[in-house]
């Protein structure tokens, strides 16, 4: 049944992918510049490349540090965002997400020692 659902997960995660790729939002399509576009999809690679050390990572530490690196990924996706369209309010996400992913990894880093959170 696990596998059943990581397998439907992981068909909704390519489908939704390839519709961006094969049908981008508007404000996707008017880029600055060709690095912008190329660095946009580097990106979503290295977003299934996490994705997939999440799913197959042999150990809890694994997934926690592919999971740390899918929030500065997300950093990054904001950073981009920021830049092509020139609105700010992607930094602010950007920034907020930095500090709760940084708490997070704190907080599992916690749990995968055994210790408690007033440790």
């Amino acid at each position: 049944m696990k596998n059943l659902r990581w397998l439907i997960g992981f068909g909704v995660l390519a489908a939704s992918l390839l519709f961006i790729i094969l049908y981008p939002i508007p404000s996707l399509l008017s880029w600055q510049s060709g690095f912008l576009a190329h660095s946009f999809f580097i990106l979503m690679l290295c977003f299934a490349m996490c994705l997939f050390r999440v799913m197959a990572g042999p150990t809890p530490a694994d997934r926690a540090v592919a999971i740390d690196t899918l929030g500065i990924l997300i950093v990054g996706f904001c950073a981009i965002l920021s830049i092509s369209t020139g609105r700010d309010w992607y930094l602010d996400i950007a920034i907020a997400w930095a500090l709760q992913s940084f708490i997070g990894a704190l907080a599992l880093a916690k749990y995968l020692e055994g210790r408690g959170f007033d440790e």
